[in-house]
């Protein structure tokens, strides 16, 4: 199975910060992950080296592989406007990432999931496609059937607060992507520049 599914923590600790949310074990060991982690002296890493780290762990952060990174890169290249830019709001019109943001899921992978097992619709037909870049106007719901699951329901009272470029309706489990968001309204810490001279090389 080429998707990582191994331990989020040791990835979280590999680039310094808690890039899947929240979590207890990175807050106590936030030091490089392996025997030597915390008394080793790191190398100086290159610049190309920055860069590489900063596209992996873009990737890791919204679940997404190779081939496919590239091919969305190879998008926002093509769309007007700046290339980093349009490269982090593709990431963010997937799917499985506005599951996530909504608050359907507590974390992305729990979304793809969630959007595989055909528990979500897409301006009400099922779609069971994480990949799916959602337009805006769109409405992202669940399944009349899938409202009663205990993973939606329990992200759904733990959701921390809503995103100002939805309009959730609770009534209905669904939720509207109303606009774009701005670069600055999206919480991760992502240098996409860095990821845009790695590909320009």
């Amino acid at each position: 199975m080429a998707r990582y599914t191994g331990p989020k923590t040791k990835i979280a600790r590999k680039f310094g910060e808690p890039i899947y949310g929240p979590d207890r074990y990175f807050e106590k060991r936030s030091y490089p992950p392996g025997q030597h982690g915390l008394a080793k002296k790191r190398k100086k890493v290159s610049e190309y080296g920055t860069q590489l780290a900063e596209k992996q762990k873009v990737k890791y952060t919204y679940g997404v592989l190779e081939r496919q990174f590239r091919n969305l890169y190879s998008k926002a290249n093509s769309m007007k406007g700046r290339t980093g830019e349009n490269l982090i709001l593709l990431l963010e019109s997937r799917l499985d990432n506005i599951v996530f943001r909504l608050g359907i899921a507590p974390t992305r992978a729990a979304a793809r999931q969630l959007v595989s097992h055909c528990h979500i619709t897409l301006d009400g037909q099922v779609c069971n496609i994480p990949s799916t870049i959602v337009r805006v106007g769109s409405t992202v719901a669940v399944r009349e059937r899938s409202k009663s699951l205990e993973v939606v329901q329990d992200s759904l009272k733990s959701a921390a607060g809503k995103y100002p470029w939805f309009e959730w309706d609770s009534a209905k489990c669904a939720g509207k992507f109303a606009s774009l968001p701005e670069r600055s309204e999206i919480p991760e810490t992502i240098n996409e520049q860095l990821i845009v001279e790695l590909y320009s090389k």
